[in-house]
């Protein structure tokens, strides 16, 4: 592991714990040539033979950090912190395994990443759909936005919509 200042790979753990679960674990680092201190993250790199049908057709393999990107993408200036994203791309995959073990299309998956982060946030909800089903009209976004307002008043009546309109 290379140093994040001094760029040497002469490190050395100083404490390791479980995170997300068990499912990877946090390593604190120091440097042996310059000292600073960083964190690693470790987690088990399963050999996913998964491909992902784009939408033109063409077949590539499953990348777990191509959904992560789109999701901090919609994330951006909002208040998600990355143990948030993290936590909901651990959900995504899992919904993805357990319906699939070949083959997944990018309109599946975005459908898996919309129904959790429209529970995380419902702007970057809106932003990763208006990317997702391409929106090129206002009426879209409008359309969209008021199917959120309608679903968060159906399930907690007794609070205010998210938008005004």
């Amino acid at each position: 592991m290379l140093c994040p200042s001094c760029r040497e790979n002469d490190n050395k753990v100083i404490d390791s714990r479980l995170t997300e679960g068990g499912s990877a674990i946090r390593r604190r680092r120091v440097c042996t040539k310059c000292n600073r201190r960083f964190t690693t993250k470790e987690r088990v790199e399963e050999e996913i033979r998964l491909a992902v049908i784009k939408n033109a057709g063409e077949r590539v393999p499953y990348s777990r950090d191509n959904i992560v990107s789109g999701v901090l993408r919609a994330c951006t200036k909002l208040n998600v912190n990355e143990s948030e994203v993290e936590a909901l791309v651990d959900n995504v995959e899992s919904d993805i395994f357990a319906a699939h073990d070949r083959e997944v299309s990018t309109e599946q998956i975005g459908a898996f990443v919309g129904r959790h982060l429209r529970r995380l946030n419902s702007v970057a909800y809106v932003r990763f759909m208006s990317v997702h089903r391409k929106f090129s009209t206002v009426d879209e976004f409008v359309d969209e936005i008021r199917e959120v307002r309608n679903m968060a008043e159906r399930e907690a009546p007794e609070q205010r919509p998210l938008f005004e309109a």
